[in-house]
Formats: structure tokens, C-alpha cells, sequence
């Protein structure tokens, strides 16, 4: 569970952002998937803690932070955190959307950024979408048109089981925990809310030009399209590498927290000082 004493609030240009912010050292930013938040990194903390200076933003709309009232991009907003606490350059870790933020800022923000993680995440291709993601994508945004909260909760929740278990196989209480985060979220937004996010363009033209390190770690029984995703951003970049976690889906981070840590601890002692 967050400590709240860990936890501040940035006032930007549209409201007050929250983030989680915790530890001494090197900067090393979590940026969670969308319609959770900050406390889907909850069991990673304590130990990236032990070494790093952990930030944990929620991103606008999300979590404790505000909505948007005017377009933004998710990548100016975690830009303007990172300026604001005068960290950087960091190492971005993202899963999922957070994942896709990761890849904008360093691209958009490159003197931010030392290193990129992502999970879930990458290079987004039409052709590679596979039939599991489009059929639960549909599934959201019938129960969502419907105005039916409870039934988009329990399809977001038995997304975490991924296309290769039963919801059954799943930790119950990772289970809970992103209900819980999703729950939250969509309440804090209506129905006929306008998407005011604009997307960062060019990402797969673009994606050839970073040059920092970059290691995807992917969740084994994650979706074939969100793994091809990350598997084309290491294949685009100069210095890509992949780790894959066993036994988990999309919430690789939440289902086998130890593992994931292990990951990448290992290779951000590879890192360039």
C-alpha cells in the first residue's frame, strides 16, 4: 500500500498532478498502464527504493491527478513534473500507456530521459493487433456507450488473465487491486467526456533515432500484439534488449513483482554512469 506521506501533488497548467515520489539516488520513473495508477507499482517501490530517487506519477485523468480540461499530451505533462522536481535524465520505466509515455518523452524530450523500459508497450502497428485485444476493446467500449460502470470493471479486471489462463488462474488480489485502481479512474470521468489526449505522431518512423538504452520486459502470456509492440521497438533502436517474465500477462509488474524487479535492476547495472 502507497504511504500517503510519500505522495505530492504538482500544480500544472490544468490542475494538480499527483505522483509518488520516495528514496536517494539516480532517477527512476514508473509510469503505469491506463485506468490504473500509481499503486499498480506499490510492490516495486520498497525495493527499486534501496539505491534510486522513485518517482510515480498518475497520470492526468488518473488516479489522484486531475482531468483534463484542454487538450494535452501525457509526455509534455510528465515532462513538466520532471523539470518541476529537477530530476533528469531519467530512466523511464512504462507499462502499457505508461510504456507508450516513455517512448513519447524521449522522443519529444530527449535530454529528460537516460534510459528506457517499457512493458506491454512499444511500437504500435494496425496489421499486428491481435483477435483477443480488438474483442476486449470492443467489450469496453460497448459496456462504456452502455454507461454500464460495473459491467467495463469486470471486463477490464478479466483482462489481467490475458488470452492463455482463466481469470480463476490469476492472484485473486492482483485481481482486486487493478479493479480497485480501474474503478477509481473511470469514475472520475462521464460518459460523453471528450478524449483530450493528442498522440505524439511518426512513433514508428521516429523510434529509429533514440539512441539511449532500451530493454522491454514482456509477460510471457501477455497478448501476441502487445509483445510484437515491444519486440519492434528493441528491433528499431540502436541498443534494444528483451526480458521475458514467466507465469504472467500484461501486469507482468503486479503478477511476479520479484522477477520484474530482478530484471531490471540487473540491467540498470549495466547502464552507462
Amino acid at each position: 500500500m502507497t504511504d500517503a506521506a510519500q505522495v505530492f501533488t504538482f500544480e500544472s497548467t490544468d490542475g494538480p498532478l499527483a505522483y509518488r515520489d520516495v528514496g536517494t539516488g539516480p532517477p527512476l520513473v514508473l509510469l503505469h498502464g491506463g485506468f490504473t495508477d500509481h499503486r499498480m507499482w506499490d510492490d516495486l517501490v520498497p525495493l527499486l527504493a534501496v539505491g534510486h530517487r522513485v518517482i510515480a506519477p498518475d497520470a492526468r485523468g488518473h488516479g489522484r491527478s486531475a482531468n483534463a480540461t484542454k487538450p494535452f499530451r501525457p509526455t509534455d505533462d510528465l515532462a513538466a513534473l520532471l523539470r518541476h522536481l529537477g530530476t533528469g535524465p531519467a530512466v523511464l520505466v512504462g507499462m502499457s500507456m505508461g510504456g507508450a509515455t516513455a517512448v513519447d518523452t524521449t522522443l519529444e524530450h530527449p535530454d529528460l530521459v537516460r534510459a528506457l523500459v517499457v512493458s506491454g508497450a512499444g511500437i504500435a502497428d494496425p496489421q499486428d493487433t491481435d483477435a483477443w485485444t480488438m474483442d476486449i476493446q470492443n467489450s469496453w467500449n460497448g459496456t462504456l456507450a452502455a454507461g454500464d460502470i460495473d459491467g467495463w470493471v469486470d471486463i477490464f479486471a478479466s483482462a489481467v488473465a490475458g488470452p492463455h489462463r482463466t481469470l480463476d488462474e490469476v492472484d485473486p488480489e492482483v485481481v482486486r487491486r487493478v479493479r480497485e485502481m480501474a474503478r477509481g479512474t473511470i469514475s472520475k470521468h462521464t460518459p460523453d467526456e471528450p478524449d483530450r489526449s493528442v498522440p505524439v505522431t511518426d512513433i514508428p518512423a521516429r523510434a529509429k533515432s533514440i539512441t539511449v538504452p532500451v530493454l522491454a520486459i514482456n509477460g510471457a502470456l501477455d497478448a501476441a500484439g502487445l509483445i510484437a509492440m515491444a519486440d519492434r521497438l528493441v528491433d528499431a533502436v540502436a541498443d534494444g534488449r528483451t526480458a521475458t517474465v514467466e507465469g504472467a500477462a500484461h501486469y507482468a509488474n503486479m503478477e511476479q513483482p520479484y522477477v520484474f524487479t530482478k530484471f531490471l535492476l540487473e540491467w540498470l547495472s549495466r547502464l552507462p554512469a
